[in-house]
């Protein structure tokens, strides 16, 4: 394994992680008050939740964090395959449910990536899990006598090594030390994650700040009684009102 070069990442880091704060800014220009009312309106009363604002707040707070969690998972899985590609050879894969591959030691690692310990559903998972089963069946066809090893890898959390449904599942300092054999490298990267953040995070909120007095003033419009209170039942119906069971009752 080639030695991995610290100041590199911090440049990988420095570029891109301006493009998450870029995608993050992107989301929320082009997101509409439609979608964002699509959320469950029946959690947000039992929140007592009694002005536009603090629901409006509410509701894009939740689609934000989900957004983001995603975004921030592309950025990771990213990170992920340039260490990779540098102390080994790996590159992304090609193979569904599989992001980076390389060969270290004579055996030939499939990964998928995962931000955080807390992903997918069952059905999820054992999609997972026959997706790894499938890779690994496509490359021994392809390489007879290779040692293949499926790999779960997870960018944070303690969660012990453990082989889980046929694969490896590797989680936090452990799965950066798989792809660098640094043990330190798992801290190495909080510092140039946070490069110019106060500055991205300003222009963020500017936005976001910006949409939330909009919707507010759309849903109120919209959805507001004349003495200012929420129709919730207006909102519930735009929300789920959908009836045409009839049509298919005896």
């Amino acid at each position: 394994m080639n030695p991995l070069d610290l100041f590199h990442v911090q440049d990988y880091v420095n570029e891109n992680i301006v493009d998450f704060h870029n995608l993050r800014i992107n989301t929320i220009k082009e997101l509409k008050i439609e979608r964002l009312i699509t959320k469950n309106p029946y959690l947000f009363r039992a929140k007592y939740i009694t002005t536009a604002a603090e629901l409006i707040s509410s509701l894009l707070d939740a689609f934000l964090s989900s957004s983001e969690e995603k975004l921030f998972g592309d950025f990771l899985e990213g990170l992920a395959i340039f260490i990779a590609e540098t102390t080994c050879g790996g590159h992304k894969s090609s193979a569904p449910g599989v992001d980076l591959e390389f060969i270290k030691d004579n055996i030939h690692y499939i990964i998928s990536i995962k931000s955080g310990p807390r992903w997918g559903n069952s059905s999820q998972q054992n999609k997972l899990e026959q997706d790894l089963k499938n890779a690994v069946a496509r490359i021994k066809q392809s390489k007879r006598g290779v040692n293949v090893q499926p790999v779960l890898g997870i960018c944070y959390g303690k969660t012990k090594t453990s082989y889980v449904r046929g694969y490896l599942k590797v989680v936090g300092q452990n799965f950066w030390y798989l792809i660098s054999e640094n043990r330190n490298l798992y801290t190495d990267i909080i510092e140039p994650i946070g490069y110019r953040a106060k500055e991205h995070n300003e222009s963020y909120l500017h936005e976001k700040n910006n949409v939330i007095n909009l919707f507010t003033r759309q849903f109120v419009e919209e959805f507001c009684n004349l003495n200012g209170s929420i129709d919730w039942a207006k909102l519930v119906k735009f929300n789920s009102g959908n009836f045409d069971l009839d049509r298919f009752l005896p």
